[in-house]
């Protein structure tokens, strides 16, 4: 099972290549993982790389809890796949992401590559700054959420 671990600091360039993290590159490699899976987070204003294989296990998830005949369900799906970019990266460890995506994530040169167990965001640097200085700092969130 792909475990990801870290937080790290990176720029794209003006075509909007970036260095995906070596330690991130070393662990893809080690599963045997080729493709890769980009889309719009669906709570926060950020992208999500999945490796193949969790971006597969996401899906048949998904779709096993999708009722083909309702309606809602089924635009759910659609969005969910609609927003969905194949990725590869090129020979020096680079992955292009695309003006849409960068809008959507407000990413303009800083980044921040966030582990996030078997999949990684990719934040604005000042994005992720601020939604971390908002929320109350881990020990109040784990309190929040466990401490009862």
């Amino acid at each position: 099972m792909i475990r990801f671990i870290g937080d790290y600091p990176a720029k794209t360039d003006a075509k909007g290549r970036v260095f995906l993290p070596a330690a991130f590159r070393k662990i893809l490699e080690a599963e045997g993982e080729q493709g890769l899976v980009l889309r719009n987070d669906v709570f926060q204003k950020c992208l999500v790389l999945y490796p193949e294989s969790v971006w597969n296990a996401q899906l048949d998830g998904l779709r096993a809890q999708v009722n083909q005949w309702n309606s809602k369900q089924q635009m759910m799906l659609r969005m969910f796949e609609a927003d969905a970019e194949p990725i590869e990266l090129d020979a020096q460890g680079r992955l292009l992401l695309s003006k849409r995506k960068l809008q959507y994530a407000g990413i303009d040169g800083e980044v921040r590559f966030l582990a996030m167990v078997d999949r990684i965001e990719i934040w604005s640097k000042q994005a992720l700054e601020e939604l971390m200085a908002q929320s109350g700092g881990l020990g109040e969130l784990m309190e929040e959420q466990f401490g009862q």
